[in-house]
């Protein structure tokens, strides 16, 4: 297997990758959580700012803090969020920040899967979060309806199956409805609820498709950046042939997500 590691090193190359499509997802995402109004959250694993945004926009919340252990993500999310409520700092699961009380609403957006323990991170999670408050998280269908990525992933193991093994599809089996709902329930949590949401990804050419993933910021992007030039052609040929295509060339997929949440008792 290529020894290719996880980069987020840089805020804009991300949201022109999946930025834009987290943004879309995060609206639904807060209007499925049932929080009242007035309620204090956090973000963990804020990246580009795009939950902490949907929170200000859809939940009217009485503060945001957002928390992600990439600090040009937070530069970026600080630079680009002017709501009073919201504040950013640097940390990951391990070293969560706290709130007198606990926090009424502790949620992670596509960020659960890349936590070093995810059932440790819960635990964590449910020890910040005030009694009857909400915890929540939403990851890809990697193995599924992620179809933009389920694609990519797909055309890798065609053209270099020594890279199957990097396939968020396998790498993180946690992202499957009845693993989440374990998750939560192992975690302590009661009234535990798991769905899906699902939001439209089109690119109006191939060059559209392809151009973010030579950003070299997240795991795919990643994988394409330790090519040599003759086998990401390769890759972009075989991924190109591999794509349904509209009347006007356009390309228009499917991104699933697994929502759950679940009641700190």
């Amino acid at each position: 297997m290529p020894d290719v590691s996880d980069k987020w090193a840089v805020g804009e190359t991300y949201e022109n990758f999946m930025g834009r499509w987290s943004r879309l997802l995060a609206s639904r995402f807060v209007s499925w959580l049932p929080v009242r109004p007035t309620a204090h959250w956090l973000d963990v694993g804020c990246g580009t700012g795009a939950l902490a945004n949907a929170v200000c926009a859809g939940a009217h919340p009485a503060s945001v803090l957002a928390c992600d252990p990439s600090e040009p993500f937070v530069g970026y999310a600080r630079q680009h969020q002017v709501d009073p409520r919201v504040s950013f700092v640097v940390a990951g699961s391990g070293q969560l920040p706290t709130r007198p009380g606990g926090f009424d609403s502790v949620t992670s957006l596509l960020a659960l899967n890349f936590f070093p323990g995810p059932g440790a991170a819960i635990e964590e999670m449910r020890r910040i979060t005030a009694v009857k408050g909400l915890i929540s998280a939403c990851v890809w269908d990697y193995a599924g309806r992620m179809e933009f990525l389920r694609r990519f992933w797909d055309s890798v193991a065609a053209v270099d199956p020594n890279a199957a093994e990097l396939d968020e599809g396998r790498r993180f089996p946690v992202c499957r409805p009845d693993a989440l709902e374990t998750l939560f329930r192992r975690g302590g949590l009661g009234d535990v609820v798991c769905e899906s949401i699902e939001i439209p990804t089109r690119f109006s050419t191939f060059a559209e498709f392809w151009a973010p993933l030579l950003g070299g910021t997240g795991p795919a992007p990643s994988y394409v950046a330790s090519l040599e030039s003759g086998r990401r052609e390769a890759l972009a040929a075989h991924l190109d042939c591999s794509l349904p295509r509209e009347a006007d060339g356009g390309i228009s997929v499917v991104a699933r997500a697994w929502v759950v949440r679940g009641v700190v008792s």
